[in-house]
């Protein structure tokens, strides 16, 4: 996995159309998993891709402390279902636009991932997509404390990941976490990166 992340700092890091595709042609010939649980809430996020300079980079937020859930931590912008929504991807652009003004029209769609639940009992539809940089965000100030630019080697050097074992709900589960600079990415987010980032790897032709 080392040599694999390596290689792909050099790949992943040119933002190339070749690139793009090949994560688009992956995304869409896999077979999603999709969870149904009834009594759990849907939820969308939108994985923003852009490109700065001729690398590949995602768009984090950090929480505000206003927020009802997950005060603080460093997530993908996205939110519940509402009634109104077409569709799970009507979902993550919809709350991309609320929370950091990113428009719908401008954001690309490169494919699903697969659904997650959350320790606060919501199933996550990660939804990738790929918007033009620079970006005039208007940001809500009630959600949003602050918008986080990774680049995409960064998050594929394997000095970034971490893992460890806990005990939760009478079972134990692997948490997962990625440091960038002094932010650390974990929990529903890190698990949706985690899954990105292998399938970049598969990209990668490793």
């Amino acid at each position: 996995m080392g040599a694999c992340r390596s290689r792909l700092n050099m790949e992943a890091g040119l933002c190339e159309k070749t690139f793009i595709d090949q994560i688009r042609t992956i995304l869409s010939s896999r077979k999603r998993r999709v969870i149904e649980h009834p009594p759990f809430s849907h939820a969308a996020v939108l994985v923003p891709l852009f490109k700065q300079g001729e690398d590949c980079h995602l768009l984090f937020t950090k929480r505000s402390d206003q927020v009802k859930y997950h005060k603080g931590e460093i997530s993908f912008p996205g939110g519940v279902v509402d009634e109104e929504d077409l569709e799970l991807v009507s979902t993550a652009l919809r709350e991309a636009d609320e929370e950091i003004g990113l428009k719908k029209n401008d954001v690309q769609i490169i494919g699903i991932l697969d659904d997650i639940v959350t320790i606060t009992e919501f199933i996550v539809t990660p939804i990738v997509g790929l918007f033009p940089y620079p970006y005039p965000f208007k940001v809500s100030e009630v959600e949003i404390a602050e918008l986080i630019e990774v680049p995409l080697a960064s998050l594929l050097d394997e000095n970034s990941f971490s893992e460890r074992e806990i005990f939760r709900g009478g079972q134990n589960e692997i948490v997962y976490a990625y440091q960038f600079g002094k932010h650390i990415i974990w929990g529903a987010t890190a698990r949706i990166l985690k899954q990105f980032l292998d399938l970049i790897s598969s990209a990668g032709g490793t």
